[in-house]
């Protein structure tokens, strides 16, 4: 008997991407781990320097989120990886759905999840300026205080957020990936791996080349298009992939 109801696609990807958003819901909890995990080897400081002379002794540290930011990005690489799995497929068939609406609820989660975590990533540099303020004998310099300018500020969220979303949508990929052969485990980080060695015994510059072109970008638009650019290539060459799959295995 045929239904007389005709979903839309985004009828579909709604559905799934609200079931996405309960089913994944505990991954939030491995996030707040990982960031009070990073947020705990941070108030060690980031470096530091001193001197002194018969006088006075003078020590300056650095505090910065950046163990927080490398946790941050580990944890949305995994939990791309994670919504490719076996199990999560098979849920996407309690829903009259394709593989489109499929890789579309996927890729809105994985933005969402970056907004979330690339905010809390950034506001725990702020908590963990407070907590050394108040638990340290610390004089915080002119040009770094507990605030910053609000351009800046927002500044720094969207561009972490950015970030988030370019682990996310190599994570999607590199999941997609082992789907599909699970020899990519192994291969592609031996690939990846050799690749920047080869580069940099043939071409040193090369390697700074590549990295300095997404990670160094002066200019936020321009960062915002190769970022979004080179995420969306990656989810939609992952959506590709996942064409090539059977509707179960």
């Amino acid at each position: 008997m045929m239904s007389l109801i005709e979903l839309s696609l985004s009828d579909v990807v709604k559905k799934q991407y609200k079931f996405k958003l309960r089913a994944f819901f505990g991954s939030f909890s491995s996030l707040a781990f990982m960031q009070v995990l990073g947020l705990l080897f941070s108030l060690g400081g980031s470096g530091g320097m001193g001197f002194s002379s018969e006088h006075y002794s003078i020590h300056i540290s650095y505090y910065s989120a950046e163990v927080v930011l490398i946790f941050t990005f580990l944890w949305a690489f995994l939990t791309a990886i994670l919504i490719t799995a076996r199990a999560a497929r098979y849920d996407d068939f309690s829903f009259v759905s394709n593989r489109v609406s499929s890789n579309i609820a996927n890729a809105l989660f994985l933005v969402s999840t970056s907004v979330i975590s690339g905010t809390t990533a950034i506001l725990s540099g702020y908590l963990l300026r407070v907590i050394t303020y108040f638990t340290s004998d610390i004089q915080y310099g002119v040009n770094s205080g507990l605030l910053v300018a609000p351009k800046e500020f927002f500044l720094g969220i969207s561009a972490t957020i950015l970030y988030v979303l370019l682990f996310s949508s190599i994570g999607y990929m590199f999941g997609m990936l082992v789907q599909i052969n699970k020899i990519f485990i192994v291969l592609l980080p031996c690939l990846i791996i050799g690749a920047f060695i080869f580069l940099g015994i043939t071409n040193e510059g090369m390697v700074k080349v590549v990295l300095d072109f997404i990670f160094r970008e002066s200019v936020f638009s321009l960062f915002l298009i190769k970022v979004v650019g080179i995420s969306g290539l990656l989810f939609a060459g992952a959506s590709a992939l996942s064409n090539r799959m059977e509707v179960r295995k």
